[in-house]
């Protein structure tokens, strides 16, 4: 579903989904959720939180493009992997720099919510 934002006084809009009890909100590269049964609220960047060395499915879909190889340098923010879900595309960024360690989905394959697409070793410095 589409949903409009406001943050800071300016309207955006956003692609949502309830899951589990738990809602989605997609804008711009980036996965919120907020779990109804707590009201917590969390950032989810490119479908891992934090500085995480994975990125994982932020909801059910296909993965339709996989931009970067096993043991391609990676820059923090850096676009790692496209999917689609809910009939919109998403572009999957990497939290942090370093090496791609291994990737375990394929272009067209449906993927679980959660799912670890993508290891990144951390670059050491």
């Amino acid at each position: 579903m589409e949903i409009k934002v406001r943050v800071n006084g300016v309207d955006h809009k956003a692609e949502a989904q309830q899951i589990k009890g738990v809602l989605w909100v997609h804008y711009q590269g980036r996965t919120f959720t907020v779990d109804n049964s707590s009201g917590r609220k969390s950032r989810k960047g490119g479908g891992a939180g934090g500085s995480s060395d994975q990125i994982a499915a932020p909801m059910p879909g296909k993965v339709t493009k996989i931009l970067l190889k096993v043991g391609d340098k990676v820059a923090a923010g850096q676009a790692v992997l496209v999917m689609e879900a809910m009939k919109m595309e998403y572009t999957l960024k990497s939290e942090i720099a370093g090496e791609i360690e291994s990737i375990s989905g394929a272009a067209g394959e449906q993927v679980a919510l959660g799912k670890v697409l993508v290891k990144i070793k951390a670059s050491a410095e």
